[in-house]
């Protein structure tokens, strides 16, 4: 597995130096390909190169000036980047060190800004992909993987680790898992829990709560002050529900106000419907999310409406009113 490692921690460095040329993607695809560990071994390398640009930041070191002065070039940084790194032999070593148990800080944060989608690879080898507005917390531990979820929503690629249950809270509402996917969101009114992969268990209040298994291609919506949890059967809605993951807002029949509502939260400009009939309209079509204009237009057609700019906002109203 050390080279696996070393292997890993060469593709990391060349990764954050900028995208790969077409002849380097296809090595990258046949070296992951090779031994299905690869995978994990990659997103621990990238982890472990946060960790130590991280530490490096903290300790006040200033840039490398040989990093500064070959900006323009990518082959000059990727030979100053295994510089600082030692041709990668130390980020293999904090590779090494992430599977023996190199933890992030308890209570390290990270938060997206309106409309930004983040993913982030975490120190066991597992993602999170953040939604626009969120925050949440990680704490790495010998025992357990912990994600708090504060606001919004994220999507969890888990590792396989048997000996450390990967648990994901969203203030009273807990999920558990060993390795599998899902997102959980946090609404005003409770959390949306949906599965895409394998199986895992949800409960509130304490530990000693019966759970509630949900398995992939099953969602559950935990209302606020609730002990009740029940898992239905999802479909293609919950590919529908994660189309946030490519930019895209995909609506089969949802009305009008929820795919404005949906849209206002990853925009600052803000779509307004100034007739509720109106907002009950059903509503098919697929959009992206980061272009609310194009939105308004389309379904200012699709119903006979008009728009008009007000305040920076978009309005809607029937033609006539």
């Amino acid at each position: 597995m050390a080279m696996d490692e070393d292997g890993a921690a060469r593709w990391a460095i060349r990764r954050d130096t900028g995208p790969l040329a077409a002849h380097e993607q296809a090595e990258l695809d046949l070296w992951l390909a090779a031994d299905e560990r690869r995978e994990g071994a990659l997103l621990r390398a990238e982890a472990a190169l946060v960790y130590l640009d991280r530490g490096r930041a903290l300790a006040g070191q200033a840039p490398d000036p040989e990093e500064i002065a070959t900006e323009e070039s990518s082959n000059a940084r990727l030979f100053s980047r295994r510089k600082l790194v030692g041709g990668g032999a130390l980020i293999a070593a904090a590779v090494a060190g992430i599977g023996g148990g190199l933890l992030w800080p308890a209570g390290e944060s990270f938060t997206t800004t309106i409309g930004e989608v983040r993913r982030l690879s975490l120190a066991d080898g597992s993602v999170a992909t953040i939604n626009t507005a969120s925050r949440l917390t990680v704490a790495m531990a010998k025992q357990a993987r912990r994600i708090t979820l504060d606001d919004g929503e994220a999507w969890f690629e888990v590792a396989h680790d048997k000996a450390r249950p990967f648990l994901v809270s969203a203030g009273d509402v807990h999920v558990r898992a060993v390795g599998t996917a899902f997102s959980v969101r946090r609404h005003a009114d409770g959390v949306d829990i949906l599965v895409t992969q394998g199986v895992v268990e949800t409960w509130t209040g304490d530990d000693n709560t019966t759970p509630t298994r949900l398995s992939g291609g099953e969602r559950a919506f935990v209302a606020d002050a609730t002990a009740q949890i029940v898992a239905v059967p999802a479909g293609a809605e919950i590919e529908r529900a994660l189309a946030w993951r490519s930019g895209g807002l995909a609506l089969n029949g949802e009305p009008l106000d929820y795919a404005v509502a949906e849209l206002n939260r990853y925009n600052r400009r803000k779509l307004i419907i100034d007739d509720p009939v109106l907002g009950r309209t059903p509503i098919v079509g697929y959009f992206k999310v980061d272009d609310p204009d194009r939105f308004m237009r389309s379904v200012a057609v699709l119903l006979d409406a008009r728009i008009t700019a007000s305040g920076g906002d978009i309005h809607i109203a029937p033609k006539g009113s």
